[in-house]
């Protein structure tokens, strides 16, 4: 039994890489030959932002608080979820507040869509809209 217990788990884990892929590849083809754009969004957008449980409002504050709390790692963490809201709802203007605070907090990681936020919050409603899941 255990035999077949390992075969099941390898096909699940295989489908679970294929979603993966799926939704990574939707991106790559919206942005087409915008390599700049989608590298900004890969690493700051949630592809799923309905299974997020908090809300942009609440994480904002989370990273406030955070931040004067002097837990600087935390507080990025926060305002990286905020951002991904943000992008998620379409709002530029917060999409630049939260992510060049995290530049601000932890100057180590830059944040390609503080380049041209405009185009990836455009690009990003795209997906949003063609994905089933948001």
């Amino acid at each position: 039994m255990g035999l077949l217990d390992r075969f099941r788990k390898k096909k699940i884990e295989e489908k679970l890489g294929e979603e993966t892929s799926k939704s990574i590849s939707e991106l790559e083809q919206l942005c087409g030959d915008d390599k700049e754009t989608y590298e900004a969004l890969v690493n700051t957008m949630f592809l799923d932002p309905t299974r997020i449980e908090t809300s942009l409002k609440d994480a904002a504050e989370n990273a406030q608080k955070s931040e004067k709390a002097k837990d600087f790692t935390k507080a990025r963490t926060w305002y990286e979820i905020a951002g991904g809201l943000a992008i998620y709802e379409g709002n530029v203007k917060k999409v630049v507040e939260f992510f060049s605070v995290c530049e601000k907090i932890l100057p180590d990681k830059k944040y390609t869509i503080l380049k041209n936020p405009d185009k990836a919050v455009t690009k990003a409603q795209e997906y949003y809209k063609k994905s089933p899941k948001a």
